[in-house]
């Protein structure tokens, strides 16, 4: 590949421009009003206007981004995360044109794309699923259901994803309150007001496995993510390996997310994510046909470019490594800083006055935004991500609190002081959390 159209923005598009440097790979652009003359416009080799600031005028506009790809001659388009990364109809389009689309096979996404379609792949290809319905037709079915299996329950969106279109329900009340809003919310993040219902397992661990394929029917396994610490179902730190799993849990999942994948095809990057009880039992939660927000983590324990291997197995070729060749070594975590009110939890957009970090070995900061840059609220309000990488788990903690203790950062509030909460927290230090821990342990 020569030239490749990178249809996302901010920190993700700069990740990915910095591997095709990397390869000496050409690089092109798109950009919204209110992202002109950002750090990811500025480093592409060539960047066109595509619209206006809102999503749906802009950068969820299949047509206008493939007539630029063609027009420019791209060998491929990178979707990044977000946006169109998992879109059907976009990667087909592609396909038709003759751009490679990096990333799983159309008929991949579609199906992965849909939870419930998903769910029923997983059950054929032998993993175990969290007890849950099929598509509801409406409230009286989803009440029976509810009741048939017991609360507390999970109502999610079937075409959803990044916690968007999921509400907690812990009796019947609270789930005839949800339906209509869950349904409504599902219809304008995703198109579809699908959903359905799953049994909600407490004080559960969010694992999840890093896999790639390739068109040799060759399939392999990164080891693990721990996704535990969230607020409202949206991961805030990751890290691995995961501090408190059993190697003997490890494997199995490592083993039932590659046969997952290769039972579904499945070329490219994707992640499967599961939910572990108390006595690590582990359940299929869902499959992200994609690269993910948190892939340097990956990165971080094997040394691998995950970008890299995503554009060699577009353009055909073997997997660079197979299984016994990856290994890990050491212990990474990554903080998501968000241009947010670290209290309140609601966006800060405004202007960067300052931000300046001391660097040091081991960590990377991929920033979407410089100083003097303006944080919009059209877009998720990400503003970094810091991922620091040690010898183990006290030597990363360590390394990242000192870390953390010297980012400034003026003009906008940010969730930073979160962070240096939740590692002088004894719970998150001894690996012991679950999902719920930052609701109790920490926001309570």
């Amino acid at each position: 590949m020569k030239k490749i159209l990178i249809a996302n923005r901010g920190e993700i598009a700069l990740r990915i421009m910095k591997t095709c440097q990397k390869m000496g790979i050409e690089t092109v652009a798109v950009y919204s009003d209110a992202d002109e003359g950002l750090p990811f416009v500025k480093a592409a080799d060539y960047a066109f206007r595509i619209g206006e600031a809102p999503v749906a005028k802009s950068y969820l506009l299949k047509d206008d981004i493939l007539n630029i790809a063609v027009r420019e001659k791209v060998d491929a388009i990178h979707p990044g995360y977000g946006f169109l990364s998992e879109n059907t109809e976009f990667a087909q389009a592609a396909e038709a044109k003759g751009i490679k689309f990096i990333g799983p096979k159309s008929e991949t996404l579609a199906i992965m794309g849909d939870k419930v379609a998903a769910r029923k792949t997983m059950k054929e290809a032998g993993v175990p699923v969290v007890p849950g319905s099929s598509g509801l037709a409406d409230m009286d079915e989803a009440c029976a259901y509810a009741s048939e299996i017991g609360y507390p329950v999970i109502l999610k969106a079937s075409g959803g994803g990044g916690g968007i279109g999921m509400q907690r329900c812990d009796d019947e009340e609270a789930l005839k309150k949800s339906f209509a809003s869950v349904k409504t919310r599902a219809k304008a993040y995703f198109g579809n007001d699908d959903v359905f219902i799953e049994k909600f397992i407490s004080e559960a661990r969010h694992i999840e496995i890093q896999l790639f394929g390739d068109e040799f029917g060759n399939v392999v396994h990164m080891f693990e993510r721990d996704c535990s610490v969230q607020r409202r179902n949206q991961k805030v730190v990751e890290e691995s390996p995961s501090p408190h799993l059993s190697e003997a849990t490890r494997e199995k999942m490592c083993a039932a997310a590659v046969a997952a994948a290769v039972h579904a095809g499945y070329i490219n990057a994707g992640t499967i994510e599961f939910i572990v009880d108390e006595e690590e039992n582990f359940y299929f939660l869902e499959m992200n046909t994609r690269l993910q927000v948190e892939h340097r983590v990956t990165e971080g324990i094997t040394g691998l470019d995950l970008v890299e291997w995503q554009i060699r197995t577009s353009a055909g070729e073997k997997l660079p490594f197979l299984q016994p060749e990856i290994t890990k070594e050491g212990h990474s975590i990554q903080f998501r800083l968000y241009a947010e009110d670290p209290v309140k939890f609601i966006p800060s957009p405004g202007l960067i006055k300052a931000f300046t970090f001391n660097e040091m070995d081991g960590v990377i900061v991929d920033c979407a935004y410089a100083e003097g840059d303006t944080v919009t609220p059209f877009y998720d309000p990400l503003v970094a991500k810091i991922i620091v990488t040690g010898e183990n788990r006290p030597d990363a903690l360590a390394k990242a609190e000192t870390f953390l203790n010297g980012v400034k950062i003026e003009g906008i509030k940010t969730n930073l002081p979160l962070f240096l909460t939740i590692l002088s927290n004894s719970q998150f230090k001894k690996g012991t959390y679950s999902t719920s821990f930052l609701q109790t342990a920490v926001l309570a």
